[in-house]
This record gives C-alpha cells, sequence and structure tokens, in this order.
C-alpha cells in the first residue's frame, strides 16, 4: 500500500464522538507508493452512510473519522507501476481501498465481498494505519481502486455516482434487470432513489416511485421522469399496485415492514435491500409464497428478498460509462465543506432537494 518513510499531512473535516459533528483535522498521507496515485479532492459525495459511521449507529466507528466515499478529484502524483492514469487525470474513488487480492470474490473480479476489504474510511491498511475519506484535501489510493471519469461527464456531477450509481447499476447487471420493459418500483427517492429512477428509466423500464406520502410526487414525476407514484400510506394506492412489479429497489435506511412492498412483486419478483439500518427488518414468509394473505388463493409467488452491496471496480467503470453514454448525471446541489454539518441536518430530515442547483 504504499512507503511511510516520509509522510506527508492533509487537513479534512472528522467526527471526534457519536455527535457527528465534523470540524478540520490535520493527519499523515503515505508517500505515493509504485502502485499508488495521489488526488487532490475536488468534490466528495454526502451519503448516509456517512451519518451512520460518524454518529456510530452501527457500533463499529473509531474515532477520529474523515468521512467521504463519492470522492472525484485530479491525479497530482503517479507511483513507478502506475499505468491506467496519469497527471491531470479526473478520477473517482468510492468506498473501497483494499481487498486481499487472493480469495474467490477477488479473483471473480467481485472484491467488494472480500473478507479483507478495505473500507475508505473507519478502517486500517495492512500496516495499521486508519483510513480517512474523501472530505479532505488530498487522498493516497492503491490504482486498483481509482477509476477513470470519462471525458465529458463533469466531475460534480460524477461523485454520487460512485456509490448511490454503482448502488443501482451493480444489481441490475447482476440479478438479469437490464432489459427493457421491465416495470421497476423505487422504494424512497433519496440519492440512491433518485438515481434508481433515472438508471431504470435509461434501461427503458417503466419506474413507479413508491414513497409514504405525495411530498415528492412532483420531484419523481416532473423532476426524474418516473413513469408512475404510489403512496405507501394510501391503503386503495397499494392495493391497486398488488402483483405489479417485477423488481423493487428498497432504498430506505430505516426500520420499515416489508410485507405491503412484497406483495407488490409479480411471479419471480425481486425485492433488493440497499437501505443500511441497525434495525432487523420483517415480513411473513406467506407473503413470499403465497401472495398477501394466506386466505388468499394466489400461488407460485416466487418472490425473493436479497441484499446487495455498491458493486466492484470494473462495474464502477462501466456504470459511469453507461451514465454518460444515457446522459444521466446526478441531480445536486453543490456546497462547500464548511457547510457539511447543515448538510448531514438536513440529510437526515430528509430536507435534499436532489434537482436544485449550485448554493
Amino acid at each position: 500500500m504504499g512507503s511511510i518513510e516520509a509522510e506527508r499531512t492533509t487537513t479534512g473535516w472528522a467526527a471526534t464522538d457519536p455527535s457527528g459533528i465534523l470540524s478540520p483535522y490535520t493527519y499523515s498521507l503515505r508517500e505515493t507508493g509504485p502502485e499508488d496515485v495521489f488526488i487532490k479532492v475536488t468534490y466528495c459525495g454526502v451519503c448516509h452512510t456517512d451519518i451512520h459511521q460518524v454518529k456510530n449507529d452501527l457500533g463499529m466507528s473509531n474515532y477520529p473519522i474523515v468521512p467521504g466515499h463519492e470522492v472525484v478529484g485530479e491525479v497530482i502524483e503517479v507511483g513507478t507501476d502506475v499505468t491506467k492514469f496519469r497527471v491531470g487525470d479526473c478520477v473517482g474513488v468510492g468506498l473501497l481501498v483494499g481487498c486481499c487480492r487472493k480469495c474467490s470474490s477477488c479473483t471473480s473480479n467481485i472484491e467488494q465481498y472480500c473478507n479483507k476489504k478495505i473500507w475508505s474510511y473507519n478502517d486500517v491498511y495492512g500496516d495499521g494505519k486508519p483510513t480517512q475519506g474523501g472530505f479532505a484535501e488530498s487522498m493516497v489510493v492503491d490504482q486498483k481502486f481509482v477509476v477513470k471519469i470519462p471525458d465529458g461527464l463533469a466531475p460534480e456531477q460524477a461523485a454520487p455516482l460512485l456509490c448511490a450509481g454503482l448502488t443501482v447499476y451493480s444489481p441490475l447487471r447482476r440479478f438479469d434487470l437490464t432489459k427493457s420493459g421491465l416495470r421497476a418500483g423505487i422504494l424512497g427517492l433519496g440519492g440512491v432513489g433518485h438515481m434508481g429512477v433515472k438508471i431504470a428509466k435509461a434501461m427503458g423500464h417503466h419506474v413507479t416511485v413508491i414513497s409514504s406520502s405525495d411530498k415528492k410526487r412532483e420531484e419523481a414525476m416532473d423532476h426524474l421522469g418516473a413513469d408512475a407514484y404510489v403512496v405507501s400510506s394510501d391503503a386503495d394506492q397499494m392495493q391497486q399496485a398488488v402483483d405489479s412489479l417485477d423488481y423493487i429497489l428498497d432504498t430506505i435506511p430505516v426500520f420499515h415492514p416489508l410485507e405491503p412492498y412484497l406483495s407488490m412483486l409479480k411471479v419471480d419478483g425481486r425485492l433488493i435491500i440497499m437501505g443500511v439500518l441497525a434495525q432487523p427488518l420483517q415480513f411473513v414468509t406467506p407473503v413470499l409464497m403465497l401472495g398477501e394473505f394466506m386466505d388468499i388463493p394466489c400461488f407460485k409467488r416466487r418472490r425473493s428478498i436479497t441484499g446487495t452491496f455498491i458493486g466492484s471496480v470494473a462495474e464502477s467503470g462501466e456504470m459511469l460509462e453507461f451514465c454518460k453514454e444515457k446522459g444521466i448525471t446526478s441531480m445536486i446541489e453543490v456546497v462547500k465543506m464548511d457547510y457539511i454539518n447543515k448538510a448531514f441536518e438536513r440529510l437526515e430530515k430528509n430536507d435534499v432537494s436532489v434537482w436544485s442547483g449550485e448554493r
């Protein structure tokens, strides 16, 4: 992972306790090793997972933590053995910065499932030094975990694609859900949800956004181009949507029952869990096998629930090219780093207008 003979420093915004409040923090970076890329960070997306980590919601945080895993920047220096990048390139870094490279997941190019993967922050390198993320001036990253941002894709637009876009793209590709004409459900309309709408539409799917209220109807229909909108608290709307969807991307990061959404799936429909939460989810098994309730004669449902975790580095590059080809961008607000605590506060309150312009 590079030499540490002569360390340099950088400044990031770190949480030092479970309050999750970020403040400037200076720490050391290793020198650029043979396989390393030294990156000047220019943009970094804000993800709900960052909040979980800085507030120790998952009970595994080690402070201080510099979060940020949707990183875009400029290559400033490359190691002697780096072949994929050169100085001046616009590149991205996602949630991982290391893996064992030997296990079946690594040799199958799905390193995100490696048992020894190294997270971009709140983790340690092989030498025991902590990893820190993209809410910082710079990073040093092994070239294996760096991707080229395609020419013509604006860097600030590309940043959220490295997590939200990839999290959507990878399971659709892996579960053979890319053919045109499928009927998709997007449960929740945050960062991952809005990318779910855009990517599913670009694949030619009929897209239904499912939300707890009418609050995001305009955003879903007018700004993102969804085909339908279902309010999950409206029993009549939910009943009309029973047995109508090929798959649902469940992006909700808080506890919610699954039965109402499982009933919306067709035979062989798939509920893909994407939200990260510490509480157990729940459902009754007949919804997977028989229908909504035991007394409804609806057999051969064969619905399934599956989890998914970001995507591989290879899929990251493929996803970025797909987004460039289809003209897909993130719908974002651009803020300065000193606004980050307010951004976290707004994200927790679901007060983020994803189609807004610069702040």
